[in-house]
């Protein structure tokens, strides 16, 4: 990936859409001196750059002195955002609010009370129809200001329905407040640990969740508070392996938003990490039809204008339906076909590079290091694992030690016994201290390390040996992540029955398709 976007006016510049330089040039022409017009010249040489180097664009800037260049690019960058705002102010629900809190202050501050009210009014209606409750505050904080310093002829009714709405709104962002924090700890906490290890982890995490979650929880209602209480749900599932309750609250999540479909537009980017959610409840349970159902609804909406709205929308949905897409060729065995998928991968990602955090890139790394380890092109795989291997390690612990174990196994099946020894003291001693190394892991490990010195004859024993040590600890809560993000089981298998792994996985899915159709 490339590391060309350093600059923040380089990067705005770089993100805008051929409409926004449009707009930008038009309202920059309009409203600002001939001497502010340099600011153009500043704009089309940063657009015109593949990565920002200051020496260059002063080169392309003879009349912009060093020592001017970061005043004008300030306000280069404070015109852009002007720009953008007024361009998206009727697409945005927060902006269209928050355009009429302004217009309400200034009415106010010239004096103009009961026009500054109906604006008010106006705010409050289109704020409630859309949830938005934090901004509704904002709105009433500012109508008890003028109902308490001036004489408005409003009813003392209305005065006393006022004071109760500030109390049921206090209340609600409260709620929602506490609901929020919690689910953002729990994410925070899986993006730094991964799932839980061991029972000292869970125990940890149910005394952190029950710290978190509000005692007046059975008091949940609307929107907003569900959506957290459900996301919460979700991350405390996930985190402890219950991939079953994981499930029903990824389904409560989109459900919430089926019920209501206008807060697929005002909360678009919830329903999107929703819906990715839900597809990996459905890979992690081996929901072969749902997560098909799902994956086509996800692409559906991935094509409607709501989702093309935002940059942030586009990427998202790219990012999850394609992270799917890798995930249903894993479960089918059909690695081939999802590598064929990567080359297009590859390119989005870099044209997105801007708006993609190292996070998802390190998932990608790690998946499509595995279609190629399923694939049997084990030096692709290596290629892969080495970008995890050689990067930061304060990002999903799981994952580094996972990239590690299929970097071992690699080198494994391409016969580089050589390495095996210090491959496998690496791993073990790197997990030891990263305090991730499950029972599986162990006997994976152990067994690589008794196995690279044994005849073929003699190793197809210990093979069936191992392969009966880890399905025992297949249903075990603690080992389930070891065959989640690494099918050790079916590799086992191809050992033992001599077949591709790719043909021991689909054989697999096949079974299970048939099986869910019987129950049907």
């Amino acid at each position: 990936m490339s590391n060309r976007f350093t600059d923040a006016l380089f990067q705005l510049v770089h993100s805008l859409e051929k409409s926004e330089k449009r707009h930008f040039k038009l309202y920059i022409k309009r409203s600002s001196a001939n001497e502010d017009l340099k600011i153009i010249r500043l704009f089309d040489a940063l657009d015109k750059l593949p990565e920002y180097d200051e020496k260059l664009l002063l080169k392309k800037l003879p009349d912009i002195q060093k020592p001017q260049l970061a005043n004008i690019k300030t306000h280069l960058y404070k015109q852009l955002l002007a720009s953008l705002r007024l361009l998206k102010a009727t697409e945005n629900i927060d902006l269209q609010l928050s355009e009429h809190l302004d217009h309400a202050r200034v009415l106010y501050n010239k004096g103009l009370k009961l026009q500054s009210l109906k604006i008010l009014e106006k705010a409050k209606e289109i704020a409630r129809a859309n949830q938005k409750f934090n901004f509704l505050a904002q709105v009433i904080s500012l109508e008890k200001k003028i109902e308490t310093l001036h004489i408005t002829r409003s009813s003392t009714e209305k005065t006393q329905v006022l004071a109760e709405e500030a109390l049921e709104i206090s209340s609600h962002i409260d709620r929602v407040t506490r609901l929020s924090n919690l689910a953002l700890l729990l994410y925070r906490w899986f993006v730094l640990n991964g799932h839980a290890r061991n029972p000292e982890d869970v125990q940890e995490l149910n005394t952190f969740f029950k710290e978190y979650l509000p005692a007046d929880v059975n008091a949940v209602n609307g929107f907003y508070e569900k959506l957290y209480l459900y996301q919460s749900y979700s991350w405390y599932a996930f985190i402890q392996q219950d991939f079953l309750m994981y499930y029903r609250y990824g389904q409560k999540w989109i459900d919430l938003f089926n019920e209501q479909p206008l807060m697929k537009e005002v909360e678009t980017g919830h329903y999107i990490k929703g819906m990715h959610n839900l597809l990996n409840a459905h890979f992690d349970l081996r929901n072969f039809k749902q997560f098909e159902i799902t994956l086509k609804q996800f692409e559906e909406f991935s094509e409607t204008p709501v989702a093309n709205h935002h940059d942030n929308f586009r990427t998202h949905t790219f990012i999850y339906i394609n992270s799917a897409k890798i995930n249903q060729h894993l479960m089918q065995g059909t690695f081939r076909e999802g590598l064929a998928l990567v080359p297009s991968i590859e390119e989005k990602l870099e044209e997105y590079s801007l708006y993609v955090d190292q996070h998802r890139i390190l998932v990608f790394n790690y998946k499509i290091a595995t279609l190629y380890f399923g694939n049997g092109e084990y030096e692709k795989c290596i290629d892969y694992l080495q970008r995890i291997i050689n990067g930061p390690i304060d990002l999903r612990i799981d994952l580094q030690c996972y990239a590690r174990l299929l970097h071992m196994l690699a080198h494994y099946e391409m016969g580089n016994y050589e390495l095996m020894e210090s491959l496998t003291k690496s791993v073990f001693r790197f997990m030891a201290r990263m305090r991730n190394i499950t029972v599986v892991e162990e006997e994976m490990v152990k067994f690589l390390r008794n196995s690279f010195g044994v005849s073929p004859r003699e190793l197809k024993p210990e093979l069936e040996k191992f392969l009966t040590k880890i399905k025992h600890l297949e249903k075990n809560r603690y080992e389930t992540r070891a065959f989640a993000y690494l099918d050790i089981i079916s590799w086992t298998e191809s050992k033992v029955y001599q077949k591709p792994m790719r043909e021991v996985v689909y054989e697999k899915y096949l079974e299970s398709r048939h099986r869910s159709t019987v129950k049907a």
